[in-house]
């Protein structure tokens, strides 16, 4: 009697590591997408929605978004991912979470 709760609160553990690790990756990616020479933030968005469509279902994302920004005085590249996991299952309360990746952006000089 205490396995199976203990079993299915393992195994959203997992499911929730996964959902968030699979969303981290996909902005890092879209953020080094959009980096390369002659790209634009837009690019990097639409790189992480697609990655992300492939692997998490789409109810999970609230939001991808996309913006130049400075990094250590150099310029980059930003893409935030906020995403929400429930609790229970794929039902139930949710749990908020967001996901940022960042890149140096490629310059012609």
């Amino acid at each position: 009697m205490l396995v199976v709760p203990l079993f299915l609160g393992i195994l959203q553990v997992g499911l929730y590591l996964y959902v968030r690790n699979t969303i981290t990756a996909a902005a890092s990616e879209g953020a080094h997408y959009a980096a390369v020479l002659n790209r634009d933030p837009g690019d990097g968005q639409a790189r992480t929605q697609e990655l992300i469509r492939g692997v998490v279902n789409d109810r999970l994302v609230d939001s991808v978004e996309a913006a130049s920004t400075d990094i250590d005085g150099q310029p980059g590249v930003q893409v935030t991912v906020r995403a929400h996991m429930p609790a229970l299952g794929l039902w139930g309360p949710a749990v908020e979470f967001t996901a940022t990746g960042h890149a140096i952006k490629e310059t012609g000089e």
